[in-house]
């Protein structure tokens, strides 16, 4: 099938955020990596999401970094925005400041920790997107926020003309695909090992946590289907499987993993920010071991 539009592009980054030693925030790092990445296959990147730590960086470092990236890559490079926090207003706030910065839409997860009920949903989303020039991409995560956006749900703010994309970590195939049926929203695979299965079911593409290591071979998934080459397409999915779990799902978050992978092959990134803590040496040497039989098989 032909995969639905893709507003910001198909292979997007979720790029983590490069510190200084001392923690402080890498502008120029982080302008290089994001060149780097876009020269490696990424369509557009996703700033001051979870993998950017965003939990811990200010509101003023992320209006930097956006704007040093956006420097960076220049116009032409879709440049998607973390802005959700807990609190509706906060968030109205962030969006607004993201748009200043350079961004071309705002990512936008469902409140946290208060587990709002799903009319509280619906109404925080629709009160940033009236607020706001910006389209949204909704992040549907309940693993780290503790509430999902219900498909019912999900199918109503799709009337909204400035919600247009989803990046879905709900892990919940049956429940997306009724979405997906029902609207023109754009999915976006948030989980590394859903890559294929959700643009084979007409997701727009994937918003990659492993990109920041391989984007080559995250973009050439996607190419692969697109040709018609399904066979490859799943080859190369399945070949990225360990390093997917090795990066996510080895009880680290993709920060950290990330970050030690990077750091491994002299790129950009630095160290993480309390409270989590770096990957030890084993688990580098490790993940240096996965990241080498991905890319050194093309």
């Amino acid at each position: 099938m032909t995969p639905r539009t893709a507003p910001f592009g198909r292979t997007l980054c979720a790029m983590v955020t490069p510190f200084t030693p001392t923690g402080a925030l890498d502008v120029d790092g982080a302008s290089r990596l994001a060149a780097h990445l876009v020269a490696k296959g990424c369509d557009g990147l996703v700033l001051n999401g979870t993998t950017g730590e965003s939990p811990t960086t200010t509101d003023a470092e992320k209006t930097e970094l956006i704007a040093a990236v956006r420097a960076a890559v220049g116009p032409g490079v879709p440049l998607v925005a973390g802005v959700g926090t807990a609190d509706t207003r906060h968030t109205i706030e962030l969006t607004h400041a993201a748009e200043k910065a350079g961004a071309d839409a705002a990512l936008v997860v469902t409140p946290y920790y208060s587990k709002p009920p799903q009319e509280s949903v619906e109404s925080h989303f629709r009160r940033i997107a009236d607020a706001s020039g910006l389209p949204l991409m909704l992040y549907d995560i309940p693993g780290r926020t503790g509430t999902r956006i219900e498909p019912a749900t999900m199918i109503r703010l799709a009337t909204h003309p400035r919600i247009v994309a989803v990046k879905d970590c709900s892990y919940d195939f049956l429940g997306t695909q009724k979405v997906l049926a029902a609207t023109d929203l754009a999915y976006y695979a948030g989980c590394d090992e859903h890559i294929l299965a959700l643009y084979a079911v007409g997701a727009a593409g994937c918003v990659s946590t492993i990109a920041n290591v391989v984007p080559r071979q995250v973009a050439a998934i996607l190419a692969a289907f697109d040709a018609g080459n399904t066979a490859r397409a799943t080859e190369l999915q399945l070949r990225a499987t360990p390093l997917i779990e090795a990066m996510m799902n080895a009880g680290l978050p993709g920060t950290v993993t990330a970050k030690a992978l990077l750091t491994e092959l002299a790129l950009p990134a630095g160290p993480v920010r309390a409270p989590l803590l770096p990957a030890d040496r084993k688990t580098a040497d490790g993940l240096r071991a996965e990241y080498e039989r991905v890319a050194g098989a093309g």
